[in-house]
């Protein structure tokens, strides 16, 4: 119905679906901080006053990510009580108060301290965009507006390691300062999500929301069928059980699409893009790469890469859907890995690589995480299910990813030490190749439709799997 229409416009959806993906710029821009201010931070002209041991760098690298896990259920919470857009100013808080500590007094424990808070904001960030996103956005623009917050993540990653690699510390901190203030002011006067006006029995509102969002008068057909949608979804809902994640798995359409997300998610997580990108100086010489490439310029080319393959994932991504591009992203990402784990036995069978082929693969295994592997399963997780319970499936999934980045993180010393530098990229590899298999045969299309549809393919294929094993 929605497709047969082309009154109205598209341009407030852009403008406050980027609006509200600057929160992920912040976000970008704190995960790059670490890596060009270490060694302002081990320097005698440290803005702690002391040069920093390699331990407490750790320290202060490593709070966020463990902040973030606990992010990820008070944001859920925020989101279901108090709406998606309250909870995206109440992300920008944080981050700037993290910036605040950095700029205003800084030590060892200051500087975890502010690193904590980053994380909290950063447990919100995969939580409540992606929702908010989703859900000010008609079912044709889904997919590409989705893609906006991997965009800017990896926007304020690059933008961080310029700006760290050549101005002053606390010039930076004041840049960063600035994105979280000017995304509160900015999203004051932003609209709530139509989803969560409805869910609070705010149908008028609602629908004024989508007619502005749309650029189309209240009483167009269009608008009211879409809130006519939403209001049969919570009538339905309101039918249901006590709402919990237990009570969310007991419904067997949900319970299906929970569990095919969760493995989803493990394949997302266990990837090997962000172990690359962490690891990369490491990798490469392991592999025996002979690139005479300043650490500077080594650097900048992993978030460059990224935003390419990013921008064409944007481009394409509702063109030919998110099954076929989530597939081949993960073919392609097993080969890549795969060849790396190959580079390195053969280098140390005393056989030359090609100096150029580690960082050409490599690059290829970034771009893949960047042009699928991580975006298309946050587009597919909030198309999947609907805004009743949306918040809450989202905080247990994201949670859930957050723990699976930092066992990779964290498994990857431990295995090189054990088991030899290739092996976790065999590892990757394996884990990428059940990537693709997994998304070939489970994960249905999601690309324009509504979430009502999504669950009946997910009952039908229930259904016909029964069969088929009967």
């Amino acid at each position: 119905m929605e497709k047969a229409f082309k009154k109205g416009h598209t341009h407030l959806q852009w403008t406050f679906s980027l609006l509200a993906s600057i929160t992920l710029l912040a976000y970008g821009m704190e995960c790059g901080w670490i890596s060009p201010t270490t060694k302002i931070l081990q320097s005698e002209n440290s803005p702690t006053g002391y040069p920093l041991s390699d331990n407490m760098v750790s320290w202060i690298a490593s709070a966020m990510s463990m902040s973030a896990i606990f992010g990820v259920s008070l944001y859920s919470f925020i989101a279901d009580v108090c709406g998606r857009r309250i909870g995206i100013i109440l992300i920008a808080i944080p981050e700037a108060i993290s910036w605040i500590i950095k700029l205003s007094y800084s030590s060892t424990t200051t500087l975890i301290i502010a690193r904590l808070f980053a994380g909290l904001a950063a447990g919100g960030c995969f939580n409540i965009v992606p929702m908010y996103v989703k859900e000010i956005s008609q079912d044709d623009l889904r997919g590409v507006l989705g893609t906006l917050p991997m965009l800017l993540q990896t926007v304020g990653l690059l933008i961080m390691y310029i700006i760290g690699a050549y101005w002053s510390y606390f010039t930076v901190v004041t840049i960063g300062l600035s994105l979280p203030i000017f995304t509160i002011l900015i999203l004051l006067k932003a609209p709530e999500s139509p989803a969560f006006l409805v869910k609070r029995g705010k149908i008028n509102e609602a629908i004024e929301t989508v007619a502005f969002l749309r650029g189309l008068e209240k009483d167009d057909q269009i608008v009211q069928s879409i809130v006519n949608g939403m209001q049969k979804e919570e009538e339905h809902f309101k039918t249901l059980p006590n709402l919990s994640i237990v009570g969310i798995v007991k419904e067997e359409s949900w319970r299906r699409g929970f569990i095919l997300i969760m493995f989803s998610f493990t394949f997302h997580g266990l990837n090997g893009s962000y172990a690359i990108m962490t690891y990369a100086s490491t990798i490469l010489i392991s592999t025996g790469a002979k690139f005479d490439i300043s650490p500077e310029i080594q650097t900048l080319s992993f978030p460059i890469v990224i935003i390419i393959s990013t921008l064409a994932l944007a481009a394409c991504v509702e063109k030919f859907g998110r099954k076929p591009l989530l597939v081949g992203a993960y073919l392609v990402s097993a080969c890549s890995m795969s060849a790396i784990a190959i580079m390195m036995i053969v280098q140390d069978q005393g056989v030359n690589v090609a100096g150029w082929l580690p960082v050409v693969t490599m690059m290829l295994g970034v771009a893949m995480y960047g042009a699928g592997i991580s975006p298309l399963p946050y587009i597919i997780m909030t198309e999947m299910f609907s805004f009743q319970i949306r918040a809450k499936v989202v905080g247990v999934v994201v949670t859930f990813a957050w723990f699976m980045t930092f066992v990779l993180v964290t498994i990857y010393t431990p295995m090189c030490n054990i088991f030899g530098q290739f092996s976790p990229f065999v590892f990757y590899g394996a884990v990428n190749f059940g990537g693709f298999i997994f998304t070939m045969i489970f994960i249905p299309e999601t690309k324009g439709k509504s979430e009502e549809e999504i669950l009946q393919l997910l009952t039908k294929r229930r259904g016909s799997q029964m069969q088929n094993v009967i």
